[in-house]
């Protein structure tokens, strides 16, 4: 380490930390409530749109593990400055698009800066969180943050909602603008941390490459599997190339000696379970998209008004994410992360009942998003804390950066496979003569309702899943830090 840095953090670099997660988390975030009042006024098609949804967090979990390499070696507060530098690019070039052919490349290539942004953010402040605080005030810190980060989240709707509303969309990305000069003033100050090296670090180009064509051949997959048909040339193209390549990453990955994902931290069997329920707890976002889409398309709610269903969300998260801080502190993290998953999937069955009328699925949608934002703050620090507790300041980075690529790729990968289901079943006009029997009220929006739940049914997978490992994975005392 360049200095010793341990117990320097304040609430004054923990707020710049904060906001800074937020250019992400709420402002990027909010177009899984806003993409199809966006794709109408761009003139965009909505397949295109659901590609530019995902793109920041796919851009995100691609490059977070090598903006924490780079950090942990040439300086985590200057690559967490230059993530807000590309926030604020990223955010102008999304306000300033204008309608019409140019609409689709600048607004593909706004969202690729904001992922990219992120992948500089996330593991570089969560990585300074180790390194400052130390303790329970390590796990308050945390928790703070993962307030900036859940929190915003679910916040991201209904802020999205309220500002498209009455402002215009284009204000959430001005917003987004002025609250990154913000982060940058508070942390004016922020003392410098890296590694120390005499080695010049090299970025591993070819496993970076690699990678990047294996995500994004499964990207184009899962959104434009049912426009090309899923058994097409191309997308069996797709599918086999994305898989050729991941395994020709994995190799090369192994026997590379400048490698830039660090397979050897998977060893430590705490840290690779967090990893796993993280990406598959981070993959349940896509029950934003999917339900707030349903409201949109099949009962005529305004983005403000589908918004306002998200509002527990955002509250259960700020009031229960430090319980989950508490309940690791004497039980471990297993059982926290654990319900937090039970509690997702709960929150995923209700918005399942799409067969009921609109007055009694706003009350089931205001419960189901309630829930899943105390899901989500039980799991939050108990998995962040387990991932990282175990692992050397010097590998802090590292570990922060795949720990982040994870939770950017299961937001990523979720919300396109869960937003390709609901697009692709939505458009197809086949519906058995005994769907009406089973759908109550209108009957000319089945189609959206049963692409909903067919679309949610994926998020149960993974919330279920998360659970299934975490009672495997993490042992009963894992990420447990005595007080």
């Amino acid at each position: 380490m360049k200095n010793t840095l341990t117990n320097q953090g304040n609430d004054r670099i923990l707020t710049g930390f904060i906001l800074a997660v937020l250019t992400f988390w709420l402002f990027a975030n909010s177009m899984m409530n806003i993409g199809s009042v966006m794709g109408k006024e761009l003139g965009i098609a909505s397949n295109t749109v659901n590609i530019a949804v995902s793109l920041a967090a796919l851009f995100s979990g691609i490059f977070v593990v090598v903006f924490g390499g780079l950090a942990d070696r040439i300086g985590r507060a200057k690559i967490l400055r230059s993530g807000l530098y590309l926030s604020i690019a990223g955010s102008l070039i999304i306000a300033l698009t204008p309608s019409g052919k140019f609409a689709e490349p600048l607004l593909l290539t706004g969202r690729a800066l904001q992922g990219l942004s992120a992948a500089c953010i996330m593991p570089t402040s969560l990585g300074l969180l180790k390194i400052f605080w130390e303790g329970p005030a390590q796990q308050r810190a945390i928790s703070f943050w993962s307030m900036g980060t859940f929190g915003g989240s679910g916040l991201s709707a209904l802020f999205a909602g309220i500002v498209a509303t009455n402002l215009g969309w284009r204000w959430i990305f001005i917003c987004s603008v002025i609250v990154a000069f913000t982060a940058l003033f508070l942390l004016k100050d922020l003392p410098e941390s890296k590694k120390e090296s005499s080695e010049k670090y090299r970025p591993d180009w070819i496993g970076i490459l690699i990678f990047l064509v294996s995500m994004i051949c499964l990207e184009l997959f899962i959104t434009k599997g049912a426009a090309c048909g899923w058994l097409s040339f191309t997308s069996i193209f797709l599918i086999l190339g994305a898989a050729v390549t991941f395994a020709i990453f994995y190799y090369y990955e192994k026997r590379s000696a400048n490698h830039f994902f660090e397979l050897s931290l998977f060893k430590n069997k705490v840290f690779s379970g967090a990893i796993i329920c993280n990406f598959l707890m981070n993959a349940a976002a896509g029950i934003v998209i999917v339900a707030l889409t349903l409201m949109q398309t099949a009962a005529n709610y305004s983005a403000q008004k589908a918004g306002l269903l998200t509002l527990g969300y955002a509250v259960s998260v700020i009031l229960f994410i430090r319980t989950g801080e508490r309940l690791m502190r004497k039980t471990g993290a297993r059982k926290p992360m654990v319900w937090g998953s039970l509690i997702v999937a709960l929150a995923t069955l209700l918005l399942m009942q799409t067969h009921v009328m609109v007055a009694t699925y706003r009350v089931l949608a205001l419960v189901a998003f309630t829930l899943f934002g105390t899901g989500l703050a039980f799991f939050a620090t108990p998995a962040t804390t387990a991932a990282l507790s175990n692992l050397p300041a010097e590998q802090s980075g590292a570990g922060a950066g795949i720990f982040k690529m994870a939770s950017s790729l299961g937001a990523g990968f979720g919300i396109a496979i869960s937003a390709g289901i609901f697009t692709a079943v939505s458009k197809s006009t086949d519906t058995l003569e005994w769907f009406p029997n089973i759908f109550s009220g209108r009957q000319d929006n089945i189609n959206f309702r049963l692409a909903a739940i067919l679309a949610l049914t994926s998020v149960l997978l993974f919330a279920l899943l998360s659970a299934v490992v975490a009672g495997i994975k993490i042992p009963k005392d894992g990420g447990k830090i005595n007080t």
